[in-house]
């Protein structure tokens, strides 16, 4: 197949091996009309703009990614090296269909730091994704990590959650209290890579924002409750504690991103609440910041889905590596990654399965390694991609 991108009214794949709902199911037929799947059945099915000859193909439920940051690396490669955001969005895009994700919330962080991560970023990046949506071929969704101690333009934050431009909201808290000196000296290592102040002036900066918690755990309330007036997913990120676990209960947080303890995961699945972790920690076999293994916590059961985090292809790897593990069959898996992110996000109705009048958000693999260059076809936002 020549690798292209097309819009298709009507397309058709045939013979194909195909995941469904049910399971795993040999010689099926799908057809699409207008990016909505419109007849799964075992027989020819209805004639097409495009026909495609599924044989040697498993054609599966598109990738979805609740928690993605690597376009960071798109928008500045390099520390202070900033490239126009119109660039920097598209180029992420093609990294994302290549790796099959063909839902994306782009994670982005709502910081305190004068780096690409703060406001001035979110708006640029707010503005660039909205405009340029009919253009980007993975449907394209807003995860705003708002930190804690960001407590300005609070106002403008809770204007876009009752707008609607926001589709899930996790509430951070990445600078270390005062007096923990372990954590202190790992920011100050971290914030040296992300941008240049001298030492005085960063301890001056990490005071002055230590001391504007208060009003921002205020501030983290009332956005809380205009996310759930909204219909904004919340989201709690590092639960550590005991006291972290309420907290994320009392503001009826639905997901928990990355909690540091079984502990904290265990009872946020007591409460219903869908527990995140990420897929490189899978795929390389240990957290690169010494937590949780993510291989351990799915064989405890306690992981709901996995996000690329920092690395798109390991979303599209993790799930035929838990196979091979024997952690879960391949099915199970696939969940991890589709079907469970879709029902945590509100998207249930219409993503994660290959199901009549669901989108037809797909990929279409020829072997099992889980590695992008296994995808011979994307189906996504009534655009198809056919790369082999």
């Amino acid at each position: 197949m020549p690798d292209s991108i097309a819009t298709q009214e009507s397309v058709t794949l045939r013979h194909t091996r195909a995941l469904l709902p049910g399971g795993f199911q040999d010689g099926v037929t799908i057809a699409i009309q207008d990016g909505r799947i419109v007849e799964i059945g075992d027989g020819p099915g209805p004639a097409a703009e495009l026909e495609i000859d599924g044989r040697n193909l498993t054609v599966l439920p598109g990738l979805i990614d609740l928690h993605g940051d690597a376009f960071e690396r798109e928008v500045a490669p390099r520390p202070g090296c900033v490239f126009p955001l119109d660039l920097a969005i598209e180029s992420n895009d093609a990294n994302l269909i290549s790796a099959g994700i063909t839902t994306f919330f782009y994670s982005i962080t709502d910081g305190f730091e004068p780096s690409v991560r703060n406001r001035a970023t979110v708006r640029g990046l707010l503005d660039g994704i909205e405009s340029r949506r009919d253009r980007l071929m993975s449907d394209s969704r807003i995860h705003i990590r708002h930190e804690c101690v960001a407590t300005d333009d609070h106002e403008e934050l809770l204007g876009w959650i009752a707008d609607r431009r926001i589709d899930l909201l996790s509430l951070n808290d990445h600078l270390p209290k005062p007096g923990d000196a372990r954590k202190l000296d790992r920011y100050r290592a971290g914030a040296a890579r992300r941008f240049t102040m001298s030492a005085e002036d960063l301890d001056s900066f990490i005071a002055d924002r230590q001391a504007r918690r208060d009003l921002g755990n205020a501030q983290t309330e009332e956005l809380a409750a205009a996310a759930h007036a909204a219909g904004v997913t919340l989201a709690s990120h590092d639960e550590l504690t005991a006291e972290d676990a309420a907290r994320a209960a009392e503001l009826n947080v639905r997901i928990c991103e990355f909690p540091l303890t079984a502990d904290c995961a265990e009872k946020g699945l007591a409460r219903g609440a869908s527990v995140v972790m990420g897929a490189p920690n899978l795929v390389r076999g240990g957290s690169h910041v010494g937590g949780t293994s993510v291989r351990d916590e799915i064989a405890a059961g306690r992981v709901s889905i996995l996000v690329s985090d920092y690395f798109y292809p390991s979303l599209l790897r993790a799930p035929f590596l838990i196979a091979e593990l024997g952690l879960l069959p391949l099915e199970e898996a696939w969940r991890l990654v589709s079907g469970n992110p879709a029902e945590a996000s509100g998207l249930g109705d219409r993503k994660g399965r290959i199901a009549v009048g669901a989108d037809a958000d797909l990929i279409g693999v020829r072997d099992a390694s889980g590695l992008p260059g296994d995808i011979a076809l994307v189906s996504a936002r009534n655009r198809l991609r056919r790369i082999r």
